[in-house]
């Protein structure tokens, strides 16, 4: 029999911003499905998720993915937390995005999700002089060059451990501000995108780790004249992507002008601190939508308004903001 090491990865009940938490557990495989990764279970009173008095909460496998950090047979495992009596814990977003899938299923909604981060070590973000500040931002994105890129060999790592996994990531570029960078996970369905962005961003936080920094997906890493940090969300559905699509399109983009306070209310915590009309960014009680506009709550690509059918660009979620909550989010409103 093969020993496996399964690192069960939960969301926990931290807020504003719920973290990532893992622990491994080893059992005798092999893992051929779902079904040979057994429920498992943690002490919720260490993750805001319970009272010590009646701490334990459950950890249900929900999808699993090869681990090539350990390599071998071994595995990551994202979770759903529930109760110990199996019901939907408080924390458990992912269980309402399954529901509004299933329900919407026939609208063959595709996200690819774009993930910036910023590395610190210590108090400053990776390669700013200790206290003090670079030049001002400009020659920073996708940049080249040792004075102008800070982390590359982490964000190379990162990269290629995401693939060698099977996580979709489609790309990766430095970005705005020196320290910042991004990935891009999709285009997949709702579930899919979403429990592989978790995974990433748990290998992200891991490969880091062995360099001695930390990323971190607070919207506004740094105070003043910089750039934030963002998750755009692009999004499709089958009649998107069909000729005459463009007019489904901007019938989305109403109904989300519509219901634009309450998705900035699970778009991410400290958004506020981003959305301020700069910085590629629209006012954050503001919504329109244009073609090219990255100043646009909605970004309509040129390709589609070209192609008269394609996607739209979602630029206001925040990088810490929750993928299934997003998902969630944009299918019950463009499809209901």
């Amino acid at each position: 029999m093969t020993k496996v090491k399964a690192e069960y990865i939960w969301i926990d009940g931290h807020k504003p911003t719920a973290k990532l938490r893992s622990k491994t557990k080893i059992f005798e495989g092999p893992v051929k499905s779902l079904d040979d990764i057994p429920m498992w279970g943690f002490d919720g009173s260490s993750t805001m998720q319970a009272e010590g008095s009646d701490s334990d909460c459950m950890l249900k496998p929900v999808y699993y993915l090869p681990d090539p950090i350990r390599g071998g047979d071994d595995i990551l495992v994202m979770n759903e937390v529930r109760k110990p009596d199996g019901s939907i814990h408080e924390s458990n977003t992912r269980a309402r995005l399954v529901e509004i899938a299933e329900k919407h299923k026939d609208e063959d909604a595709w996200f690819g999700i774009e993930q910036e981060y910023t590395f610190f070590k210590g108090r400053s973000p990776l390669g700013w002089p200790n206290g003090g500040y670079p030049a001002p931002q400009g020659p920073f994105y996708c940049g080249v060059g040792a004075d102008e890129v800070f982390g590359r060999d982490i964000v190379e790592d990162h990269m290629d451990i995401c693939l060698q996994a099977g996580i979709q990531i489609s790309g990766i570029n430095a970005e705005v501000m020196p320290g910042q960078w991004e990935f891009q996970v999709g285009s997949l369905g709702p579930l899919e995108v979403s429990d592989q962005l978790w995974i990433a961003r748990w290998i992200l936080y891991r490969i880091a780790e062995n360099y001695g920094v930390n990323a971190t997906l607070h919207p506004k890493p740094v105070k003043g004249d910089w750039n934030g940090a963002g998750a755009h969300a692009n999004f499709s559905t089958k009649p998107m992507r069909e000729n005459g699509g463009l007019k489904i399109i901007e019938s989305a983009c109403e109904k989300l002008g519509r219901k634009h306070e309450e998705h900035i209310a699970v778009y991410g915590a400290h958004n506020e601190e981003r959305l301020t009309g700069l910085h590629e960014t629209c006012a954050l009680h503001e919504f329109r939508y244009g073609v090219s506009d990255r100043g646009a709550s909605i970004r309509i690509p040129m390709d589609t308004a070209n192609n008269g059918k394609g996607y739209l660009e979602d630029r206001r979620p925040s990088a810490n903001m929750d993928p299934y909550q997003v998902c969630a989010a944009l299918i019950e409103t463009t499809c209901g």
